[in-house]
């Protein structure tokens, strides 16, 4: 009798040890952050420091599994001591680092405690694509995408991942990603801050006792998650790919769980997102040394809605203006594109106009409803600076309130791309004058900078200025930088 309701309650016992653990996890998550890496653009050498003081501690075990195209070591830290071989791969894209940083934040962690994992042996690959990271590519060296590599094998990091699996087999695995923040929670303005997918291994989509392990995994993943990003959980979408290392790790008998870091409101180097990864990947790793993947059902898995492709940074709904004669009402989609320094270190924002029309199937992570408002066309102001250092004692909301975005420099040093004032400026050695017969541009247009104003009563209410709002009505600034023309 005693044992059969031992066996009863089992599956809340270790729901209940599992939600303790999480709570914990997000709770004290500050003490275990890898400070280091504040910033998504870091470098191999950044990681490679990391790993050398790794090696220092008596539980950790790190190797150097080969090296990549241009010579860069690729290292993978091994801990625990049980039976069952789990790995975790980050940064087959150079450009998605979000997962690399969680790694750290979790080795943090596994110095101090390692009792989640009593029956595992957990092996990383923070960086898999090193020559990639160093240019902020998804790509490698050569330019091939390596998680399209899986059976041609042409490239040294490929065959680095497929001998590890091979040689470990691997009975769970963990393919970590980014995906654009421009990913949405299908019927939802929500973001996809995380999504998850278990790889098909056929065209049929036929789903094993591999296949479904990681379904399993992946329910208990989501519903961690729901508890820190409530309806920000998608489910990528599972078209089999028959070159994708993902696809390929599931049919060798590997059961793949595909994590993707999306976008969250206010978090543009994704340290909210970074957060979330480190629960969800140590909540997963008690998750299989419990084996309370078992309590959970496909249903589950199945019942997390699908991501989509969306959302935009700003939307601004019922848009009037006026071109060639004709009055137009729309709805505009803008988006605020990365644009790197030299070395790939820090970036600066280009705020675009990316769709035109009727969007009331889009959603923004920040909306902004201009049906009473009308828009205008922002002006230079008339007086030619002389130097930047002149820029920047101007009263930028006075200028705003006046109908001005742009500010004329004479002198404006070459190397100055954008600025962190609420204004744009126009080089005058850059600016080209139309010719007289040209066809006149509408003021909105696809593809053009995201800078205008909206008024009402001839009041300024709203000036966006290169796709970010200053609000003048609530005395909000929200410009991130403005940019150099």
């Amino acid at each position: 009798m005693f044992k059969h309701l031992i066996f009863l309650l089992l599956p809340f016992i270790c729901f209940s040890q599992s939600k303790d653990l999480h709570h914990d996890l997000f709770q004290s998550y500050d003490s275990f952050k890898e400070s280091s890496l504040e910033i998504r653009r870091f470098k191999h050498s950044d990681v490679t420091s990391l790993l050398d003081s790794l090696k220092k501690e008596k539980d950790f075990e790190v190797t150097i599994l080969g090296r990549s195209i241009q010579g860069r070591n690729i290292s993978m830290v091994s801990i625990g001591k049980g039976d069952i071989n789990v790995l975790l791969w980050s940064q087959m894209h150079g450009d998605e680092p979000t997962a690399t940083a969680a790694i750290f934040d979790i080795f943090n962690y596994l110095k101090t405690d390692q009792s989640l994992i009593e029956n595992l042996k957990v092996h990383f690959i923070p960086m898999l694509n090193p020559d990639g990271a160093a240019s902020f590519s998804r790509r490698n060296a050569i330019g091939i995408d390596i998680n399209r590599d899986a059976v041609a094998l042409q490239s040294p990091e490929s065959r680095i991942l497929k001998n590890t699996r091979d040689s470990l087999q691997a009975k769970f695995g963990f393919n970590l990603h980014d995906q654009s923040k421009y990913y949405n929670v299908r019927k939802s303005e929500k973001p996809a801050t995380i999504s998850f997918l278990a790889p098909a291994f056929n065209y049929e989509k036929d789903i094993n006792e591999i296949r479904g392990n990681a379904m399993r995994i992946i329910a208990q993943m989501n519903q961690i998650i729901q508890g820190y990003a409530r309806g920000q959980v998608g489910r990528y979408n599972d078209e089999f790919e028959p070159r994708a290392f993902g696809d390929n790790m599931q049919k060798w008998g590997t059961s793949t769980i595909l994590v993707e870091s999306g976008g969250y409101l206010d978090d543009p180097e994704k340290q909210f997102i970074r957060k979330l990864n480190y629960v969800a990947l140590l909540s997963a790793l008690q998750i299989i040394s419990t084996e309370g993947y078992k309590n959970a059902t496909l249903d589950q898995y199945l019942s997390i809605p699908k991501n989509d492709h969306k959302l935009y940074d700003l939307k601004i709904e019922n848009l009037k203006f006026s071109y060639l004669g004709m009055d137009f009402e729309v709805d505009l989609g803008i988006q605020h594109i990365e644009k790197e320094n030299k070395d790939h270190s820090a970036f600066y924002y280009l705020g675009k106009i990316s769709d035109i029309g009727d969007l009331s199937t889009h959603y923004g992570y920040k909306a902004l409803d201009a049906h009473d408002l009308t828009f205008k066309s922002g002006e230079t102001y008339p007086k030619i600076l002389e130097d930047f250092e002149a820029f920047k004692t101007l009263d930028f909301e006075s200028l705003i309130r006046e109908g001005y975005t742009s500010v004329s420099i004479n002198n404006m040093p070459e190397e100055v791309k954008f600025t962190s004032y609420p204004m744009n400026i126009m080089n005058l050695e850059k600016i080209r004058i139309p010719k007289n017969n040209a066809m006149p541009k509408s003021p909105v247009a696809l593809g053009s900078d995201a800078t205008f104003l909206l008024k009402k009563d001839d009041k300024v209410v709203y000036a966006v200025i290169n796709g970010f709002v200053y609000s003048l009505k609530d005395n909000e600034n929200e410009v991130r930088n403005g940019i150099v023309k």
